[in-house]
């Protein structure tokens, strides 16, 4: 792995696959709507959400929720699973470490 050179400063920070950036700037870009971030914010703290919970949790009508729910589910952070006419959404745990690691953490 090769690290970017110190600064006269600066920590040594590994250098990222173009790959893995590319990935990291598509999940954070997918988290740049405050109703994205809310619904991972529920999802971290559930094992699984019923679709019908956000519409009320959030206050917006159920075909903006699915739309979130969709680009969260394409940028990788969420997954989902029917049980008959109900869509049940979680966290991806990988993809959400990958975030919190790319901020340090």
């Amino acid at each position: 792995m090769k690290t970017l050179p110190v600064l006269c400063c600066g920590p040594q920070t590994p250098a990222l696959d173009p790959a893995e950036a590319d990935l990291l700037a598509a999940r954070f870009k997918a988290l740049a709507d405050p109703a994205r971030v809310s619904i991972l914010n529920r999802l971290a703290s559930a094992d699984e959400v019923c679709v019908c919970d956000f519409v009320g949790a959030l206050g917006i009508a159920q075909p903006t929720v699915s739309h979130h729910l969709k680009v969260l589910r394409d940028a990788g952070l969420v997954e989902s699973s029917r049980r008959g006419t109900w869509a049940f959404y979680r966290l991806v745990p990988d993809a959400v470490d990958a975030l919190r690691e790319a901020l340090g953490g």
